[in-house]
């Protein structure tokens, strides 16, 4: 029977927390049962980003992840802003995206309200505080990076609206082996090509060293003159051709010993079944 009373409205656009509340209750019970609430899936990337000579460099793998299920091989995980500002997601991959593409839209209406194009810090202030009025329900982990009138800049975002502004920055599950190699090799000025390099040995490492990461090194260059996606900019993990033939033949290896054990059976039902062959 349908309920009249109440009309038929559609759902809003953005992030819905309708059932926060009832998951609360829920869990409550569960423990007063003696059960456990499920736990969070874990996600797992590597994201990083460095500011160079001539601007900023972000990079990012390419493996998402549900649990320990690869879902996609080759997705995308920096995100475009505005016209020389770019931004890398971390964490939920429908929450970095969603909020990345709520973002772009935002900071073109500023533009257009403003008539001057968007500042780094001001992308950076905005995030920030949409993520810390959800207070962490939103699991996306941000870098970032760009060039404005002001400069290069590269911003670290947390999922509760927490910040940090640093020369380099990695995030993600394979972050603690990205900054290792940015703490050894890093310093301020660096060329283009030694710096697409840099980044892209960080993103290999937490490659190598976090489950959680995989596939392929995606590299945005943004300087004053443009942005250049490079887009498979390294594939560190393909896989390698065998150089010989491993097959043996019958007899190769010499039987040592043998023991055939007997096995009796009764056949209680036979039935033949004809199969159609035409």
């Amino acid at each position: 029977m349908l309920n009249t009373t109440r009309p038929c409205v559609p759902p809003k656009s953005g992030f819905s927390f309708e059932n926060t509340r009832r998951n609360a209750v829920l869990e409550q019970n569960l423990a007063e049962q003696g059960f456990s609430a499920p736990k969070a899936r874990k996600t797992g990337t590597t994201i990083a980003g460095l500011v160079f000579k001539d601007g900023v460099i972000l990079g990012a793998d390419t493996r998402a992840t549900d649990d320990m299920v690869v879902a996609d091989k080759n997705c995308m995980k920096i995100h475009y802003i505005a016209e020389k500002i770019y931004c890398c997601g971390a964490g939920v991959a429908a929450d970095a995206d969603i909020t990345t593409q709520m973002m772009s839209s935002n900071v073109e209406l500023h533009t257009l309200t403003t008539g001057r194009p968007p500042m780094v810090a001001m992308v950076t202030r905005q995030l920030k505080q949409m993520l810390f009025r959800y207070q962490g329900q939103i699991g996306s982990s941000l870098i970032v990076g760009g060039v404005d009138v002001t400069g290069a800049h590269l911003y670290s975002v947390y999922p509760h609206g927490s910040y940090d502004k640093l020369p380099f920055l990695t995030m993600g599950s394979g972050a603690a082996a990205a900054v290792s190699v940015f703490e050894d090799r890093y310093k301020a000025n660096l060329e283009l090509e030694e710096a697409k390099t840099l980044v892209r040995d960080a993103i290999a490492a937490g490659i190598f060293c976090d489950l959680g990461s995989g596939s392929n090194v995606d590299l945005c260059v943004i300087t004053e003159k443009g942005v250049q996606y490079l887009r498979g900019f390294d594939q560190p993990t393909q896989k390698g051709k065998r150089e010989g033939n491993y097959r043996y033949k019958p007899g190769t290896t010499a039987v040592l010993s043998k023991t055939v054990t007997p096995i009796p059976l009764d056949v209680v039902d036979e039935a033949v079944q004809l199969m159609e062959t035409q």
